[in-house]
């Protein structure tokens, strides 16, 4: 079954951390991402669940951790999501440079990708973040009170790469199921682009033939979540989806907003996700983040959960002045 309007881009990318205060200090202090939302795994209330986004949490920007305390540090491997890359403003690739050095951030040397320039480096994790530097139309609010100047400051999702060791079974997967159109390749890289002019519309497929196998822990990603604009087109999806023979889940409540997750034939976990009703709906747009927010049928467990979880500082950010942690 075809699916004629593409899957609108990336809604948000969940990762895997291994000290939570770590983790909070290098995405608002270093990246200069806004904490949109501080609550806990629903699945493992034990663990928090971290949400770091523009000023608004907007679809797109959105790139969530599960902090899990003595994990191993995970390894990029056939299998996985491998990287995620941010849009930046054309001509800020040399201010990231100099922000990220400062911080105590090795950055890769730049390369060109499909006519753009893109840098790399990884967080204290190991998960390799890019930034694409280019001209995509902004739809995203830069967090003001963050440690990056607005003219440089990170412009929501370009793109995620998958490493796979075949390419041909999730690719149909992505433009049959998912209405994604093929746009070439630059050597073993193979681009895939969605709605147009939509945040994290492109997925890159590495194919690695024989290569090795990714192993799960601190800095893999967990899974990557594609947005939808409701209820209605999610439900489209999860029938086209298990009419190809994928094992889709039922609907899911994350509260702020709903999915549906299934593997695609690679081995990476995807996921489903509606807009709405976005991370205002249990706390005002100026105070998103800085009180733990819990799903209805867990405030009974509110005392024990807090128990459980680590205490954290969200320390003030200034420019210039992150000091990393060893």
């Amino acid at each position: 079954m075809n699916i004629m309007k593409p899957i609108e881009g990336l809604h948000h990318i969940t990762a895997v951390a291994r000290d939570p205060q770590k983790n909070l200090d290098f995405y608002r202090s270093v990246l200069g991402q806004r904490l949109v939302k501080r609550t806990v795994n629903f699945d493992d209330p034990g663990t928090y669940h971290f949400y770091f986004a523009d000023a608004a949490g907007t679809p797109g920007s959105v790139l969530t951790f599960f902090p899990w305390t003595g994990i191993q540090r995970g390894a990029r491997g056939n299998g996985a999501a491998n990287a995620l890359a941010y849009n930046i403003p054309a001509g800020s690739l040399a201010f990231w440079q100099e922000h990220l050095t400062r911080s105590g951030v090795k950055t890769a040397a730049v390369e060109q990708r499909f006519g753009q320039e893109v840098m790399a480096f990884d967080d204290p994790d190991g998960l390799q973040i890019e930034l694409v530097a280019g001209s995509q139309p902004v739809s995203t609010q830069p967090w003001l009170e963050g440690p990056v100047d607005e003219r440089h400051a990170l412009q929501g999702f370009h793109s995620a790469t998958l490493w796979l060791e075949q390419m041909e079974a999730t690719a149909e997967v992505l433009t049959k199921q998912m209405g994604y159109t093929y746009n070439g390749q630059e050597g073993s890289r193979h681009r895939f682009t969605g709605g147009p002019d939509s945040l994290g519309s492109i997925i890159d497929i590495v194919q690695r033939p024989a290569a090795n196998g990714a192993v799960f822990g601190g800095g893999s990603v967990h899974h990557i979540a594609f947005r939808v604009s409701d209820d209605p087109s999610q439900l489209d999806y999860q029938k086209a989806l298990r009419a190809a023979g994928l094992g889709v889940t039922g609907v899911k409540d994350r509260s702020y907003f709903h999915s549906i997750y299934f593997r695609e034939p690679g081995g990476v976990l995807f996921e489903i996700a509606t807009n709405n009703p976005g991370f205002a709906t249990d706390e005002p747009g100026e105070k998103l983040g800085e009180a733990l927010k819990l799903p209805e049928w867990l405030e009974p467990q509110r005392g024990e959960i807090e128990g459980m979880l680590a205490p954290l500082s969200l320390k003030p950010v200034r420019r210039g002045l992150y000091e990393p942690q060893n």
